[in-house]
């Protein structure tokens, strides 16, 4: 059975919810949260498997709640449900950890699939998620590197794996793989070592001492 907790500002939304995985034998839902900030407080003292969770909500954001239950160690999976599907919305909730993302007009039995397969660690995207995302991976990379980026590159530099970026930057292993694609594609390079070089030549990494 896969313990849930429910996170909506809407208590409709929440009830709708509750009664639909409530019926289902598979799903055990063991809270409710209203906002971000009392999604924090469920998600450390009940640990679930699987966190619904809504993204624009009153008070604390559904993406600073996700960035949070990272640094607090909360290891349960994070599966959007939002009504939203922009750029400003999908990166920086998948950035920031989360294993999937839904919008709240997919049909009942993709929302039992997606909360299954994040329950294993397996991300789940709707199809206009998938599709904005490959749309972003296909633009040609331009600009500067991130403060996050650069966070990650200096890492690696100092030998780190990306379990271990991942670890001491408080998000998955997953985004910090993201990240250096990014820095690749930006760089013009295709791997760690060349990433490095070019970014010391370049000046965004410093020799130290």
């Amino acid at each position: 059975m896969i313990s849930l907790l429910i996170v909506d500002d809407h208590p409709v939304v929440r009830d709708g919810l509750r009664g639909m995985f409530g019926a289902d034998p598979r799903f055990e839902v063991l809270g409710e949260a209203g906002d971000g900030e009392e999604a924090i407080t469920a998600g450390v003292r009940l640990r679930p498997d699987v966190i619904l969770m809504d993204l624009r909500m009153p008070r604390t954001d559904g993406v600073t709640a996700i960035t949070e239950l990272a640094k607090r160690g909360v290891t349960s999976r994070i599966l959007v449900l939002t009504t939203y599907d922009t750029d400003s919305d999908v990166l920086p909730a998948i950035q920031a950890g989360a294993t999937g993302y839904l919008l709240k007009d997919a049909p009942r039995e993709e929302l039992f699939r997606a909360v299954e397969a994040a329950a294993q660690g397996q991300a789940m995207l709707s199809p206009a998620v998938a599709a904005r995302l490959m749309g972003q991976l296909r633009q040609p990379a331009s600009g500067p590197l991130s403060q996050r980026e650069l966070e990650v590159l200096e890492l690696i530099a100092q030998g780190s794996t990306n379990r271990e970026a991942a670890k001491r930057l408080f998000i998955s292993e997953a985004t910090v793989k993201t990240h250096l694609l990014h820095v690749y594609a930006k760089l013009g390079v295709n791997d760690r070592a060349a990433a490095v070089a070019t970014a010391f030549s370049q000046g965004y990494l410093t020799p130290r001492g």
